[in-house]
């Protein structure tokens, strides 16, 4: 071989080296991603409220007295459990009770008379009948006897009339028993004290309509709790009474508990600056499930609308706009695949066509540089999810 020839190959190699070097160190690097392999399992339909929800006692109500005065007695206070009938508050009200007293005393003297108003009308008609009777026999004349009958109709109509004055004050009493209602607050229900506005001594002002005052006494009954969630007014008509529900509460945080649509509300509130949503009430499976719930801890509802088991799937989060997702090729490339879903939920969707059980797709679509025909590494899943 001559030297020129040689060294034409000496330079050749040291070129494709170089090229080779130069594509190594400029070729395109594969981008680690985040890859979930399908399976088969359970996929669910639902729906969760928008905003959170609301723990509600079934029985609450906000007491405030019929009128206002100064409160002379508290016979609870804060926390206290109370049974239905039992006395709470009372507002002075001595002025009422004299003329309750005084009523009282008209009835009493009121009956009296009746009682001497009825004798004589009783003993008027015994000698109207005796005057009657000498009549027939000649013995008085017409006009005595018709003076006798005069008269026992007059004893008889003041009898009559002291009775109607006995009535009369009756009514009075009751009518002081009703003001004096309006001073004091029974428990309508067994319950508890949640809150208590105002001490003895204060003056209690009741709610006057459309004027926003605290009620004096807020009375719970927390043996019967259910949750109130806002749902979207989209999704109102996929709701009904008796559908299964999932409740998770902030104060009880990796916990679930099974439930019911108990009510959803005939209408949509229209919240300023909010989106418009339907209210529904959900009731726990098994109340004592959850263990002591304070009323107003937030909560929400994800209502199952159905239920698919042992179906493939896919993680919602890998799921690109047109049901297209990125399959982890084994050539080390990632191919894009049109799949057709089914149910869907935030964490998995139903996978009708496809994709098999055993494919890898990617979940960290978010990444720079994450398409199809990207060379790819693949990142361990992170544990927990």
């Amino acid at each position: 071989m001559s030297p020129l020839l040689r060294r034409s190959l000496i330079a050749l190699a040291i070129i494709a080296a170089l090229a080779s070097l130069f594509w190594w160190f400029t070729r395109p690097k594969p981008i680690a991603v985040v890859v979930k392999e399908i399976e088969r399992g359970k996929v669910e339909s639902s729906i969760a409220n928008t905003r959170a929800g609301t723990v509600e006692a079934c029985l609450r109500t906000k007491l405030s007295t019929i009128t206002g005065g100064r409160i002379e007695l508290l016979s609870v206070k804060e926390g206290d459990r109370v049974k239905k009938g039992q006395l709470l508050m009372k507002l002075w009200n001595d002025d009422q009770q004299a003329q309750s007293t005084l009523a009282q005393t008209q009835v009493t003297t009121a009956r009296q008379r009746v009682n001497e108003a009825c004798a004589q009308a009783a003993n008027a008609e015994r000698e109207a009948g005796r005057q009657s009777a000498l009549r027939e026999k000649g013995f008085i004349s017409t006009s005595r006897e018709e003076s006798a009958r005069t008269e026992a109709l007059a004893r008889r109509a003041s009898c009559d009339a002291a009775k109607a004055d006995v009535a009369q004050f009756e009514a009075k009493v009751n009518a002081t028993r009703v003001e004096q209602g309006r001073t004091v607050l029974y428990a309508p229900f067994d319950g508890i004290v949640a809150k208590i506005v105002g001490e003895v001594g204060e003056y209690s002002t009741p709610s006057p309509p459309g004027v926003q005052t605290p009620p004096a006494i807020d009375l719970i009954d927390d043996s019967c709790l259910y949750i109130e969630a806002p749902m979207d007014e989209v999704d109102a008509p996929k709701i009904k009474p008796g559908q299964p529900v999932r409740i998770s509460l902030d104060a009880l945080p990796k916990q679930s508990f099974a439930g019911t649509v108990k009510r959803v509300a005939p209408y949509v509130s229209a919240v300023e600056k909010q989106a418009r949503t339907v209210d529904i009430e959900a009731t726990f499976e098994k109340p004592d499930e959850p263990g002591k719930l304070l009323v107003g801890y937030s909560a929400d509802v994800e209502v199952i609308l159905a239920v698919r088991d042992n179906v493939v799937r896919v993680p919602t989060a890998a799921l690109l706009e047109g049901g297209r997702v990125l399959v982890a090729g084994k050539d080390g490339t990632l191919e894009e695949r049109t799949i057709k879903t089914g149910l869907a939920n935030w964490e998995f969707t139903e996978v009708l066509e496809g994709l098999e059980a055993g494919e890898r797709v990617v979940t960290s679509l978010e990444r720079v540089g994450v398409k199809a025909g990207a060379a790819y590494t693949a990142e361990p899943e992170k544990s927990g999810k």
